[in-house]
């Protein structure tokens, strides 16, 4: 080293307590949010600011020491400094402390001038490198946090943390809640299906768990605008879930029912679920397909919440309405879904048959006048009978 680079370290040691003051009152002179922050972080910060200028002395030492300027700077700051002060924030602050110490030391020397730019370009890629870091690793844990949410929805084995991870995860969904279930190849484009959901008004949470693929929906508490800039009408999640078709895989895609809340979707995800299971079984069945559409197939596997459904959503309401309208829907079925027969068997009109049809349709919500939801409304009515009457123990067969 000669000299003059011996004689300029010597100099820039003894005013580096002066510039690392110079820099504290310019920082809060030119930076805003430096003079909001609470009294420890701007502490932090200072510090930061202090140890730039340290760093700046030792790496004009060793110009070769590059790769310590991250550490030298960061590592005085605690961990949390990183998430209360963005990127941006951080390139001011490293910007006040070049110009700072660019006022005081350049006019000393050209080779200063030149040290001073270098440093500050190494110092901004390190502040890049460490904020990317930080990100990726925020990345990998905001993934398994997904992925354990994901996993007690479906398993429905929740506790009392999951509102709280689901806080965590930066949940924006806004009150109902429904899970999408289908297939998908092992690298699924998920930036691609969170962008949809946004553009359909909805969030989402993405499990993927080897061929199957589970979304969890819910509608954004703020709806995107439309070209006027006013709020879109909310899309129903069938809706939602047609536009989001695209990032499974062919196969079946079945829409568990909307339930209250994101906490309660363990409901929705097991009609999803049992659904998948048997979605074939309907040879003309929509893509996606209510998990309600099915649930004659899920009752005939064996599925006891389909059975339920059944017989809470249309037994129990025609009972409770009138036996005349239960006895109507019976024989209309039966009779192959013809008025006249059913009005012969009845002994009635057949407009009075098309009336109390119309009123079944309007006390639960299905027509019995289409096949697929006569065949629905039957096993409906053969799971509330078994349900209300019993099964009948077969007689032993006699030797």
């Amino acid at each position: 080293m000669d000299r003059t680079k011996e004689q300029e370290l010597a100099w820039l040691r003894t005013i580096a307590g002066e510039l690392a003051t110079q820099t504290i009152a310019r920082l809060e002179d030119t930076l805003p949010w430096y003079g909001n922050m609470p009294p420890s972080r701007r502490s932090a910060v200072g510090l930061v600011a202090q140890t730039g200028i340290s760093s700046f002395v030792q790496w004009y030492e060793d110009p070769s020491a590059t790769p310590w300027i991250a550490s030298d700077v960061f590592s005085s700051a605690p961990r949390e400094l990183l998430r209360s002060i963005s990127l941006q924030e951080t390139l001011q602050l490293i910007r006040v402390v070049v110009s700072v110490v660019e006022d005081r030391v350049a006019p000393r020397s050209e080779a200063l001038r030149e040290a001073i730019m270098h440093y500050s370009r190494d110092v901004a890629f390190a502040a890049a490198d460490v904020y990317a870091r930080a990100a990726e690793a925020r990345g990998l844990w905001d993934a398994r946090l997904e992925a354990l949410v994901v996993d007690s929805i479906l398993t429905g084995e929740s506790d009392d943390e999951l509102p709280s991870r689901i806080a965590a995860l930066g949940w924006h969904g806004d009150g109902e809640a429904a899970v999408l279930v289908g297939t998908s190849e092992r690298f699924v484009d998920v930036d691609q299906l969170r962008r949809s959901a946004r553009h359909a008004g909805a969030d989402v949470l993405v499990g993927l768990q080897g061929t199957r693929l589970v979304v969890v929906l819910g509608r954004m508490a703020s709806p995107p605008k439309d070209g006027n800039g006013s709020d879109t009408a909310p899309l129903s999640f069938l809706e939602i879930a047609t536009r989001l078709a695209g990032g499974f895989s062919d196969g079946p895609l079945v829409l568990g029912p909307t339930v209250d809340n994101l906490v309660d979707a363990s409901r929705s995800a097991r009609a999803a679920l049992a659904g998948v299971a048997v979605a074939r079984s309907w040879r003309n069945a929509p893509r996606p397909v209510a998990a309600d559409d099915l649930l004659p197939e899920r009752a005939l596997a064996g599925d006891g919440l389909a059975r339920r459904t059944l017989i809470e959503q249309i037994y129990e309401p025609l009972s409770a309405h009138s036996g005349e309208l239960l006895e109507t829907l019976w024989c209309y079925l039966d009779n192959g879904r013809s008025l006249e027969a059913t009005a012969r068997e009845l002994f009635v009109h057949p407009n009075t048959v098309r009336y109390r049809l119309k009123k079944v349709s309007e006390v639960i919500g299905w027509n019995a006048t289409g096949a697929r939801e006569a065949l629905i409304l039957q096993s409906a009515l053969i799971a509330g009978s078994i349900a209300q009457h019993g099964v009948r123990r077969a007689a032993p067969l006699k030797k």
